[in-house]
Order: structure tokens, then C-alpha cells, then sequence
């Protein structure tokens, strides 16, 4: 069971580096790189930064990149880049450009041959703890938000459509990166509508607050995929992602996350009774004190769900028919991340 991102949803995990020819760095930025650690695992050795995806087909307002990582004690400075392309002096749309060593700064600009005027701000990272950075792309420019926090804003000097991909480097331990929004899909390739798979139609909701309930318009279908990015806090016991049918609030779906019991549950409550449990997982991604990524992708015969790229398990649909379904529900010890469908 292979796993491909839904279109419009570009995610890597625990990323290893490939530097285009000619990286750019930053106005001043150490090209020193910072080897990758696992979230779910004792440090490891892996190539080093930086790491670099594609945007196929550029930015578009309502698109966003979203960044998880550490910052070491030792970091210096590291730096997002949002480039024109791969070639040595291309330009860069945003240099988001994080400073420990000269007065704590944050300082963003952008590159046309030459470096335009700094952006200066204060510093919204920490040593030694995790982050969670998310861009967001307007018409008007970026807004950069911080655990949770608005960052900075930094209006367009070169047209988003013109980034062609997402450079990061530097004293960092980068734990995931995803871009949401638009025509791409896992690899940089293109999505093409009549290729079968609806693109993921709602706005990214990003950090909602739990209990969280969303409606599907029209009801669930085929093909549709829906993310829910999230952190198990420290002394959480269990929380619940529930797939449910209109006004009856039967549950199609029920995944529950015992963290105490070290289980993840599925169940369906049809006509007021539960079903059979089913508990049996190759891996179980929701550990305390971590992040996971899960995909929950809604077949003819089945659901199909991945937890950080990887294949969880797989739920035959029990009710009848599951274009009845028609809400998303989330409650319990869970922080939410963003959801996307």
C-alpha cells in the first residue's frame, strides 16, 4: 500500500538534503549544515542540510508552507528561502533568515541580483525547543506565523508564481516540511483535473481549537483525502477522530488513540450499537510528546489511512453508503496542528 500525497498536498518527513546548483544562502548566512534527527527515534546521522522541494507550477494566494523542527543550543542562524529557481544567483522571493549570534534578530529579504533592504523583527525562536512555522501566501504578500503566534509580515517584490522551490539550511533540526494548496502533488510533479483525484477542496484550518467539527459539503467521497496534523501532549490518555452521518450521528469511522494503553481503536457505531474493534497496527504513531501526520484517504471499499507517509491500516466501510457521511469530528487530549480536506 503505497502512499501518495492527495493533490494540493506536498508533505516530507525526517527530509534529507539535495542542494541545487548554486543554492543561495543568505545576505550573510553560514553555509553550515545541521545533520537531521528522527522525532520518534534517538538522534541519527543523516545527510545534511539543506533540504530542498519543488513547487510545481509556483505559489498562489491560499497556498501555504508549513515547517517543524528544532533549533540545537548551537544554532547560530538557519534560513527558509522561497527561490526562482535552482541555478546559481537565482533570485529569492522570501529569505526568512533567523539570527542568534548578532542581537537575536529574525531578518527577512528578498534577492534580485542583489540583496534588497532587510526586514528586521524580534526573534520568535528558541534554543532547545521545537517549533512549528507556517507561511501563508495573500495577494498582498506572506504571513508568518510562530507557534501559534503572528511573526511578521512581508509583502511581494517578486510574484509568488515565480517560486519554484523551498531551500532550507543551516543550525537546524527539520523535522517535517509541507506545502498546501494548489496543483501539486509528492515529488514535485503536476496534477492534472482529469486525472481522477479531486483536488483537496477546503481553506487549511490551521491550530483549531479541540473540539474541533467540520462539515463535508455534499458528503464524503471517493478519492478524498482528508490530513490532520497534530501533537499528543505529555499525560494525554486518549482522543478521537470521528467520521459521522448526518442528523442519526452514526460514526463510519472512529479512530481512537488509547496513549495510555499504547492502542489505536477503530470501531463503527451504527444504529446506536458499536461494532467490533479492530486493534491490530504495524506501527503506533501517536506517542506523547510528539507530532504525527495522518492521512485518511476514502476509497469505494475502504479507507485507506497513513500516519507520516507510512501505512497504518486499512477500515472496510461498514455503513451502507458513505456519501452519508458528512462531518469530521475531533475531541480528547490532542493538539491540533491544522486539518485539511
Amino acid at each position: 500500500m503505497a502512499y501518495v500525497p492527495a493533490p494540493g498536498y506536498q508533505p516530507a518527513y525526517n527530509p534529507v538534503s539535495v542542494r541545487p546548483a548554486g543554492s543561495q544562502g543568505s545576505s550573510t548566512s553560514t553555509q553550515r549544515g545541521e545533520h537531521v534527527a528522527a522525532p520518534d527515534s534517538p538522534r541519527e546521522t543523516l545527510k545534511p542540510l539543506p533540504y530542498v522541494t519543488p513547487i510545481a507550477g509556483g505559489l498562489q494566494p491560499g497556498m501555504s508552507v508549513y515547517v517543524q523542527g528544532m533549533v540545537p543550543h548551537h544554532t547560530q542562524r538557519f534560513r527558509v528561502n522561497f527561490a526562482c529557481g535552482s541555478q546559481k544567483g537565482a533570485d529569492i522571493a522570501l529569505h526568512f533568515n533567523p539570527r542568534f549570534e548578532s542581537g537575536d534578530k529574525l531578518v527577512l529579504n528578498s534577492f534580485q541580483g542583489s540583496w534588497g533592504r532587510e526586514q528586521h523583527t524580534a526573534l520568535p525562536f528558541r534554543k532547545g525547543q521545537h517549533f512549528e512555522l507556517v507561511f501563508l501566501v495573500t495577494p498582498q504578500g506572506y504571513q508568518v506565523t510562530v507557534n501559534r503566534a503572528p511573526c511578521c509580515d512581508f509583502q511581494h517584490r517578486i510574484p509568488p508564481e515565480r517560486v519554484q522551490l523551498v531551500d532550507v539550511d543551516g543550525d537546524l533540526e527539520l523535522q517535517s516540511l509541507n506545502v498546501i494548496g494548489g496543483r501539486t502533488m509528492g515529488g514535485g510533479g503536476m496534477y492534472y483535473p482529469d486525472a481522477g483525484m479531486p483536488m483537496m477542496s477546503s481553506p487549511t484550518s490551521y491550530h483549531p481549537q479541540v473540539p474541533y467539527e467540520a462539515k463535508f459539503p455534499g458528503g464524503l467521497t471517493a478519492k478524498m483525502t482528508v490530513v490532520v496534523r497534530g501533537f499528543v501532549p505529555q499525560g494525554a490518555k486518549s482522543f478521537r477522530i470521528n467520521f459521522t452521518m448526518g442528523r442519526s450521528k452514526d460514526i463510519a469511522l472512529h479512530i481512537n488513540p488509547r496513549v495510555n494503553e499504547r492502542l489505536v481503536v477503530r470501531n463503527s457505531r451504527l444504529n446506536g450499537q458499536w461494532g467490533s474493534e479492530e486493534r491490530e497496527l504495524p506501527h503506533n504513531p501517536f506517542q506523547p510528546g510528539q507530532y504525527f501526520d495522518l492521512s485518511i484517504r476514502c476509497g469505494n471499499q475502504r479507507f485507506k489511512v497513513f500516519a507520516n507517509g507510512q501505512p497504518l491500516f486499512n477500515y472496510a466501510h461498514r455503513c451502507p453508503s458513505f456519501q452519508q457521511i458528512d462531518t469530521l469530528a475531533i475531541d480528547g487530549d490532542v493538539v491540533l496542528s491544522y486539518v485539511q480536506f
